[in-house]
């Protein structure tokens, strides 16, 4: 079973939804370990003043060291997709995926917006893209994280 990092931004209700739905199509899917799923939000570190030098350097080890100890990368490629037709990734989000390329982890792209293009990095460094606006996190429930078979995103890049 595998273990996963979701990476997605957390700031807003629409964010959070988001990320539930991803989270709740994973924990269908018979490939992924369910109590092996880290959601950064759900891990706040509060043993250090937030905001602090501190409690940055130790909330930056602790994702890291997640991201590490994943066999997978899911990503929320969403942002802003609410207040601007400028839907980028979230920068911290698109460190996280970087990473888990650099550490040849395997990277699952889950994109809600069905007008965005993707990133060429992103769309390029993916293993496996679903387009939330169509079936994509039924797709997400029933991939095989085992067997990891490409599934390229079919979005202009920019």
């Amino acid at each position: 079973m595998n273990k996963v990092y979701l990476a997605g931004p957390f700031f807003s209700d629409q964010q959070r939804e988001r990320t539930k739905a991803v989270k709740e199509a994973l924990l269908k899917n018979p490939t992924i370990n369910s109590n092996g799923i880290f959601v950064p939000e759900e891990h706040p570190y509060a043993d250090e003043e937030f905001g602090s030098l501190p409690w940055q350097v130790d909330v930056f080890k602790l994702d890291v060291n997640h991201i590490y100890q994943a066999d997978i990368m899911v990503a929320i490629a969403d942002y802003k997709m609410e207040e601007s037709k400028h839907n980028e990734m979230d920068s911290g989000t698109a460190f996280e995926v970087g990473l888990a390329y650099g550490c040849n982890t395997p990277v699952a792209v889950v994109q809600f917006d069905p007008e965005k293009e993707l990133n060429l990095m992103i769309s390029q460094g993916l293993t496996a893209y679903f387009d939330a606006s169509k079936d994509g996190l039924e797709q997400l429930a029933t991939y095989d994280f085992n067997t990891l078979m490409p599934k390229r995103a079919d979005r202009p890049v920019i």
